[in-house]
């Protein structure tokens, strides 16, 4: 009876084992032509359980996904991976602005209810995935919009025109990611890493718009990008916030790059307290001599300070690179 007992005892136990390997393991599969087991992502988001602390994988199959999606706080933990290494084959969108009026009311959504992809929930990850909302043209119109903590791009595309990414949770970061607006189009409050990223200005406007609190030591930071652009020559960036923090380390800065660097927003007083650094860039748009005056280049001590895990790891130690 005591070995019939301990064999009962050792399967339940493996048993247990293989529930939570299945658990840690979940996949679900979206497919655009019903192939999969929804055929639009949010569906996929809505079976994820709330509160969710088991890693949840969403494979999406190459289609246009034309749906709001929203990631709800409670569901951490969830990565969404487009199939294959090209991120235009999987492409998620819609197209409303700052100007748009969903009917019953009769007020304008504003720029945050523009959003196309809503990211509430920490712990979320996209790779290889295309994320647009079309409609920049005609007033703010946001492609993603982040409000969680520790959120993971790799190998993503932002399309739009004004006011495209809006990181504005906690800790960012991009990796291998391309994006693409024309005013403010990389905007908002959050820490943010952009590392070997191409950013491109479309006809004139400002890369970046952050708004990033006094107490927050860094803000968005590029390391290793590449700007480009056509049209009218771009703005680095101008302050949303007055102690808006930006800083672009060798990155190649293409001809586009205003010689000036930087705006104040029609306020003198945000010269006294945006935080605006450069550091070893390279290309035609990286000569500084003429930068406002109240931007600066940093000193190799400086510098070092600018690395992945420095700037992103928190008290937690967080590592997106791992």
């Amino acid at each position: 009876m005591r070995i019939v007992h301990e064999a009962v005892c050792v399967f339940v136990w493996l048993w247990l084992l293989a529930g939570i390997a299945r658990a840690e393991q979940r996949t679900l599969v979206v497919a655009a032509d019903g192939s999969g087991q929804f055929s639009t992502l949010q569906a996929a988001i809505d079976a994820v359980p709330e509160p969710n602390d088991s890693p949840v994988l969403i494979r999406i199959k190459p289609g246009t996904y034309k749906q709001r999606i929203v990631v709800p706080k409670g569901k951490r933990l969830i990565t969404i991976r487009g199939e294959g290494e090209d991120p235009s084959a999987v492409l998620i969108t819609y197209d409303l602005h700052a100007k748009s009026i969903l009917p019953p009311s009769t007020q304008p959504v504003g720029t945050t209810g523009s959003t196309s992809t809503l990211i509430n929930a920490d712990d979320f990850t996209a790779e290889n995935v295309t994320f647009e909302n079309p409609s920049g043209h005609i007033a703010q119109a946001v492609a993603v919009k982040t409000n969680g903590d520790r959120i993971v791009f790799r190998n993503c595309r932002f399309l739009g025109g004004q006011d495209t990414l809006y990181p504005n949770g906690h800790r960012t970061y991009f990796k291998d990611c391309y994006i693409e607006g024309q005013v403010d189009f990389i905007f908002g409050r959050a820490v943010a890493v952009f590392e070997n990223c191409h950013i491109h200005s479309k006809n004139g406007g400002y890369v970046t718009a952050a708004s990033t609190p006094q107490e927050r030591p860094f803000g968005f930071v590029f390391i290793n990008c590449k700007l480009t652009g056509d049209g009218q020559k771009a703005y680095l960036g101008r302050p949303w916030k007055p102690y808006a923090a930006v800083a672009f380390l060798k990155c190649e800065l293409g001809d586009h790059i205003r010689p000036e660097g930087w705006d104040n927003w029609r306020n003198p007083e945000n010269e006294k307290t945006a935080r605006y650094v450069e550091y070893k860039n390279t290309g035609p748009g990286a000569d500084r001599s003429g930068r406002v005056a109240w931007s600066r280049e940093l000193t190799d001590d400086e510098a070092a300070a600018y690395t992945v895990t420095n700037i992103l790891g928190g008290a937690d130690g967080w590592d997106p690179t791992r």
